[in-house]
């Protein structure tokens, strides 16, 4: 996982009207804990986006160019400031559900045709909050699909390749992570030589048992998996292997889940398309998505 370093600024709350070139009025609102864009006419879909390691919704905006196309199709979006979690308590699961059920009934946007996305950590949050909201039947907003970009979904994997990262001691941005993880799941689940299960209990997906716990609600959900899996950049930048990458656990969830019988998984690799919103050439980007195809996707049940 790479951790996203932006400024954050509190917005204050505001709702305003919109006219664009094409004559679409949407209206736009502006609350603490998430932005909201909807359009005035009927809205096709609903897409919830979670940024990364500590994206909130002015980030994903800028790093993720989707709201012309969304407001082009009819789609309401809504940029999450939830951010910073690798898991989720299940406190945190009541209320985030909580939370995004009533966004969606006080805006009367559909509860049927829900999408949820997330980049890096935000992904991990889209599959354990999607995969929660389906098992617990008082909310009324399972999604239809969610997709995750380059997330850091084994915690155990996570923990490992922190231990190589410091060991090796070759980038001083992978130190500071790699550092910072290892105090941080140390210090609540202990080493995963000894806590496996704590580690299960609260990852996407376990690769060295093949546990895919907390997913298990979403088999008949649309998954999309995407991820850039660029091993030459990840060598020469940050010396890290093919098995220290996001990349590879992965592709190996989306086998695991495809051999379980999920019935619309797709993994997504892409090939140089990972670019920040400032030129920078990672493979770790919200870039990676093909907007138009994601569109798409969500559009064509």
């Amino acid at each position: 996982m790479i951790i996203v370093f932006s400024c954050q600024q509190k917005k204050q709350e505001q709702e305003t009207t919109t006219t664009t070139a094409d004559t679409i009025e949407f209206t736009e609102i502006i609350k603490e804990d998430y932005e909201l864009y909807q359009p005035h006419k009927e809205v096709k879909a609903v897409l919830i986006l979670f940024g990364g390691y500590p994206e909130v919704a002015e980030d994903i905006q800028r790093e993720f160019k989707i709201l012309d196309m969304a407001r082009k199709n009819s789609i309401a979006v809504i940029f999450s400031n939830f951010n910073q979690k690798l898991w989720l308590e299940e406190s945190e699961k009541h209320q985030l559900a909580a939370s995004l059920q009533k966004v969606i009934v006080e805006n009367q946007l559909p509860t049927d045709r829900i999408f949820i996305g997330g980049f890096s950590s935000g992904g991990v949050v889209c599959l354990l909050i999607s995969n929660f909201i389906v098992g617990m039947k008082q909310y009324h907003i399972d999604p239809k699909g969610v997709f995750i970009v380059d997330s850091p979904i084994d915690l155990v994997a996570l923990y490992k390749s922190s231990e190589k990262n410091i060991e090796r001691n070759f980038s001083e941005p992978s130190i500071q992570e790699s550092t910072w993880l290892l105090e941080t799941l140390g210090s609540n689940f202990g080493n995963p030589k000894d806590h496996i299960k704590k580690y299960e209990d609260k990852a996407v997906f376990t690769y060295s048992t093949g546990n895919i716990t907390n997913l298990n609600k979403l088999k008949k959900t649309k998954i999309r998996l995407y991820t850039e899996p660029d091993t030459l950049w990840w060598k020469e930048n940050r010396m890290a292997d093919y098995e220290q990458m996001n990349a590879f656990y992965i592709k190996k969830l989306s086998e695991n889940l495809i051999e379980k019988g999920y019935e619309h998984v797709e993994y997504i690799p892409t090939t140089n398309k990972g670019y920040r919103a400032n030129g920078e050439r990672h493979p770790h980007s919200w870039a990676i998505v093909d907007k138009k195809d994601l569109i798409k996707w969500m559009l064509n049940e």
